[in-house]
């Protein structure tokens, strides 16, 4: 296949990649920040009872093609981080750690290089036989890190913000609907069918 200049695009094909979970959290006050769990029970609005749950909801600063509050579709029930990626940010930032609760993550992984850039469209499928499928990367905000600024006790606010937008770009994880509902327990296997990528030129 050939785009139109004349050059050939690169098709590269499905595969399989398997990690585990090591941390679960949940948001069930009315705040995104989330505290640790060993389990979560999934149905097809997200996780019960989490600040993200719903089919739908209200556009933010991340869809600029809505006026902001529009109701829209759901397709961010979970924050899906690296383990690596959470230890690469924190020395990015000169912090001793960077805890997932902090930016209100949901799940923790490991065994999976490079989690953020999973492509839109993969599948998890989860040893207790839940499935998610992969919306895309979670770009990063200042809200997460003042966030981060507040529990690490970071002297400038805003320094810390800023600093984590910039260094936690495509590594901040990724968001994910439920598409196979159930429970996810910490300690599950997760095998991950990547489908076949392409980089459309026109």
């Amino acid at each position: 296949m050939t785009d139109l200049f004349g050059n050939r695009d690169e098709i590269v094909p499905s595969r399989k990649v398997s990690g585990r979970v090591i941390g679960l959290f949940e948001a069930l006050d009315r705040d995104f920040v989330t505290s640790p769990t060993d389990s979560l029970e999934l149905t097809f609005d997200g996780i019960v009872g989490d600040f993200h749950a719903g089919q739908t909801r209200r556009s933010g600063g991340r869809e600029p093609w809505y006026p902001r509050g529009t109701e829209m579709r759901n397709e961010r029930h979970l924050s899906i981080l690296s383990a690596d990626e959470l230890d690469e940010i924190a020395a990015g930032m000169s912090l001793p750690q960077l805890k997932a609760e902090w930016i209100g993550g949901n799940m923790v992984i490991s065994g999976i290089p490079s989690l953020s850039m999973l492509p839109p469209r993969s599948l998890m499928f989860f040893e207790g036989g839940v499935t998610l499928k992969v919306d895309g990367q979670n770009a990063p905000c200042k809200i997460a890190g003042r966030s981060i600024a507040s529990h690490a006790g970071t002297p400038d606010e805003t320094t810390t913000a800023l600093d984590f937008v910039r260094v936690s770009k495509h590594s901040r994880g990724i968001v994910a609907w439920v598409e196979k509902p159930g429970i996810i327990r910490a300690g599950e296997k997760v095998d991950i069918r990547i489908p076949e990528q392409w980089i459309y030129r026109v």
